[in-house]
């Protein structure tokens, strides 16, 4: 089975997603699964994990809802307050929903580089570990240091870097990135999602070559094992449709044996998000 596993939906709020700035405008409304589905298709991908994009328990439940009418939908990854006091609680009740994966939060828009290692984060995150939840680091670069030491500090606990940890492909900047992702890929508990590419890249001026360097480095540090593609539709749309995002990790993936695409391409991810995602497979 192949499956998407990064990817969003919301109905669009001008208030809310402040971060759809002008240059930005085709994400400027909906995106729903109907949107989806004709993607999904014609790249032969049976399924998706949606993830969260607003930090609120209304948008956990808003894809919950979507993943009940929608059995393209394998996995949630949803967002709770990790800090708050009654974090156990809160995640004994979410975790009645059998599609609800893991959660996220956006670290990245954190002003404290070391957010992940206060106190309260610390605890949350050892309360998504008694429940069996995965967690997706979403973080800039700069923060990997810190990601290091987090998970260092939660050997059982399964992780994902979200984006490849965002480097700067468009200044063509590989280190300290890459040094810091390769520290960050010694934990066996750790996946890395191969995606958003196109997105770090110049939009409208990318070419193939400009991603080789990056994805050598991915592809050695975490090897084929731990890697598992993801469009990040629709922000891919800045800078490329979906296809041309799947295009892009098949054609580097060209000379590997054929069990390795499938691993990247849907069985890592089936592992890492577990039974709460893949006992609901089904064909599209």
């Amino acid at each position: 089975m192949r499956i998407d596993a990064h990817q969003h939906f919301w109905r669009y709020n001008p208030a809310r997603d402040g971060w759809i700035t002008d240059e930005m405008a085709v994400l400027k409304k909906d995106f729903l699964p109907v949107h989806l589905v004709p993607e999904l298709v014609a790249n032969d991908m049976q399924g998706c994990i949606a993830v969260q994009a607003d930090q609120s328990e209304a948008e956990t439940q808003f894809l919950l809802d979507l993943a009940e009418r929608h059995k393209l939908i394998q996995g949630v990854v949803g967002w709770v307050d990790l800090c708050a006091d009654n974090v156990t609680e809160r995640l004994e009740v979410l975790s009645k929903y059998s599609k609800l994966c893991g959660f996220r939060h956006l670290v990245q828009a954190e002003p404290d580089d070391r957010f992940m290692l206060r106190p309260a984060f610390l605890r949350g995150i050892r309360s998504l570990e008694e429940f069996g939840f995965t967690y997706d680091i979403l973080i800039y670069a700069r923060q990997l240091p810190a990601a290091r030491e987090l998970v260092s500090r939660f050997p059982s606990q399964l992780f994902v870097i979200d984006h490849i940890a965002k480097p700067s492909i468009k200044n063509k900047l590989l280190v300290p990135w890459s040094h810091d992702l390769c520290a960050v890929a010694e934990y066996p508990n750790v996946y890395c999602k191969v995606s958003r590419l196109i997105t770090e890249a110049e939009w409208h001026r990318w070419t193939l070559d400009d991603f080789k360097p990056y994805l050598d480095t991915v592809f050695t540090a975490f090897g084929v094992d731990r890697l598992m593609f993801g469009s990040d539709w629709p922000v891919c749309l800045l800078g490329a449709g979906y296809r041309q995002v799947v295009e892009l990790v098949t054609e580097y993936m060209c000379d590997l044996p054929q069990t390795d695409v499938e691993k990247v391409f849907g069985l890592n991810a089936t592992h890492f998000y577990g039974q709460r995602a893949s006992q609901h497979a089904v064909a599209i």
